[in-house]
């Protein structure tokens, strides 16, 4: 069956479109003559019962949070409420528009000010903005930040300490801000090493990027050592927000020295993730940066909400408009609706799965830092590698029992590495099953690699060549 729907189309099926509304005389006093089309659009013509039957067969090749369990580490694939998709999608919210009188849009204006505020509170920070567009984007706007406020103290910063397991995007990110990257090792615990740290770090250090919970799942307990050193050279501390979720309630980074924060409301507050967006990666900062923040922000001016009227200090706008409002509605409900003990309970649930996961496959795999995690761990397949299957093919071959693989290959210091993340979302049945495939995967290595080997067996398309794939892409392809 053809997988494009422009192929499908039929002359004896095409399907119906309401007539327009106004002639094409009104249509003019609206829009210019070249606006208006003057051939056919080049739309497919497809009854409705095939359109329905076209994406409904299209959605069931791909694998969604809402149909299979996404392990995947770093990411906080979780299932997100429905409900908060009804919410954003209200009339009341959809049909509003940010070129609006101020006046006209004070409901609007005070969800954007009570998430600022929300946000404040729950990471410890001064202020927020709203403007960045994802995770990646709230880093380049905290390192903006970072170097808008070394120029206004007329101080010369060239370089950036990040910690050998971080995010790939924060080294990305400094390098785009024309920093020098300076790598800090991970000790044997899994931990920044403070011996590096010391011996690396000095007065040309303008930030150290760190994600705490870190990508090894663990929390960095030599957290506020680590901020009083940078802080020694007159340095600011960001926080990679990607694994909030472990923290909530119990914990703000504020408290723990970081002056710069970034949360993204498409991981921990309930806003759907993946498929290319739209996120949201708002940036709080501390007492003394909120000037440099984008502007224009929203401000309470007595009981009215106004947007921000002067900003001399602020590096500038950062998106259009004032952020990606329906992601920011859907997390600001999810907020309210939880509370600060329903907060508190994500990352119990969070820690609690990724322990229970992490204890039931420490013979499975190689658990490469001992301990308690946080709301995810690394696993190595080093032993599975021994024997010639790689992460890579037990990845696959989880695909043919319905469930995605973990995030594999990263943290690169852990050899054959693979991260689950069975965030707080998930069944203590689900994690079961989780366990079962893994233990039958593994007496299939031990008694027939090759069917590992050789996986995918049930996907529509059956085991690619990775590296052509992603430098030849062919979207034409079908599987025969």
């Amino acid at each position: 069956m053809s997988d494009l729907i422009f192929e499908k189309t039929s002359r004896n099926d095409a399907g119906w479109l309401p007539a327009l509304s106004h002639s094409e005389e009104e249509i003019l006093k609206f829009l210019p003559a070249s606006a208006l089309r003057r051939s056919e659009a080049h739309l497919p013509s497809v009854s409705e019962l095939d359109v329905v039957r076209h994406f409904t067969n299209l959605s069931r090749k791909n694998f969604s949070v809402d149909s299979q369990f996404y392990p995947l580490g770093s990411c906080t694939m979780k299932y997100n409420p429905k409900v908060l998709d009804a919410i954003a999608a209200a009339d009341a919210f959809s049909q509003t528009h940010p070129y609006q009188d101020p006046q006209d849009a004070q409901g609007a204006l005070r969800i954007l000010f009570e998430t600022q505020t929300l946000l404040s509170e729950i990471t410890g920070m001064e202020e927020f903005t709203l403007q960045p567009a994802a995770g990646a984007h709230g880093e380049l706007c905290g390192l903006l930040i970072v170097g808008a406020y070394h120029r206004y103290k007329k101080e010369k910063k060239t370089k950036v300490m990040i910690p050998d397991s971080a995010h790939g995007t924060n080294p990305a990110t400094a390098a785009l801000c024309g920093y020098e990257v300076v790598q800090v090792k991970t000790d044997a615990r899994g931990h920044v090493e403070l011996r590096d740290l010391k011996a690396k770090i000095d007065k040309e250090v303008a930030c150290f990027m760190l994600t705490n919970p870190s990508t090894l799942g663990l929390f960095e307990e030599e957290i506020l050592e680590v901020a009083r050193l940078v802080h020694s050279v007159d340095g600011l501390v960001y926080y990679d927000g990607a694994n909030m979720n472990a923290l909530l309630g119990h914990c703000r980074p504020g408290d723990m020295g970081f002056d710069i924060v970034h949360i993204n409301l498409h991981k921990t507050f309930a806003v759907p993730h993946g498929s290319g967006g739209p996120g949201s990666g708002p940036v709080g900062v501390k007492k003394e940066l909120v000037k440099f923040l984008p502007a224009p922000r929203v401000l309470k001016e007595g009981s009215q909400f106004i947007y921000e009227k002067e900003a001399p200090y602020s590096i500038g706008k950062l998106r259009s408009f004032y952020g990606n409002f329906g992601a920011i509605i859907r997390s600001y409900a999810y907020i309210r609706a939880l509370g600060r003990e329903g907060l508190e309970a994500v990352s119990e649930h969070a820690i609690l799965n990724a322990n229970y996961l992490k204890t039931k496959l420490k013979d499975l795999y190689e658990i490469p830092f001992d301990g308690y995690c946080m709301h995810e761990f690394v696993m190595s397949a080093k032993r599975q590698k021994a024997k010639g299957v790689k992460a890579l093919d037990i990845a696959k071959r989880l695909l043919d029992f319905g469930i995605h693989a973990p995030t594999i290959y990263f943290p690169l210091i852990v050899e054959e590495a693979m991260m689950v993340e069975p965030t707080e979302t998930e069944s203590k049945a689900t994690l079961d099953e989780f366990v079962k495939v893994l233990q039958e995967i593994q007496k299939e290595i031990e008694t027939n690699p090759q069917k590992v080997l050789d996986a995918p067996h049930t996907t529509p398309v059956s085991r690619i060549d990775e590296v052509r794939a992603a430098r030849e892409p062919n979207l034409r392809y079908r599987a025969k």
